[in-house]
């Protein structure tokens, strides 16, 4: 435990001789918390991102015809018939 508190720097506080697990544990948890929050904070913008992306991929691909409409040649019977007359 000593040496955890040694490597990130915490040394003692008045009138203790060594760093006790209650006061490394409380800046832990402080910092835990605000991490979490952080961290679930920061998922929700990229799920948003996401989520706005693929609304616009859909957009996109909705705006697309799946079929291209090509335009009508005169090269039928009725073309054939109505031309000579």
């Amino acid at each position: 435990f000593l040496e955890t508190a040694a490597y990130f720097c915490m040394k003692p506080k008045m009138g203790e001789k060594e760093v006790s697990p209650h006061s490394f544990f409380s800046i832990w948890h402080e910092f835990s918390s605000d991490f979490k929050d952080f961290w679930k904070k920061e998922n929700k913008l990229i799920l948003q991102e996401r989520v706005k992306e693929a609304e616009e991929v859909c957009r996109q691909k909705k705006g697309k015809s799946l079929y291209n409409i090509r335009p009508k040649h005169d090269s039928g019977i009725v073309s054939k018939n109505c031309s000579h007359t």
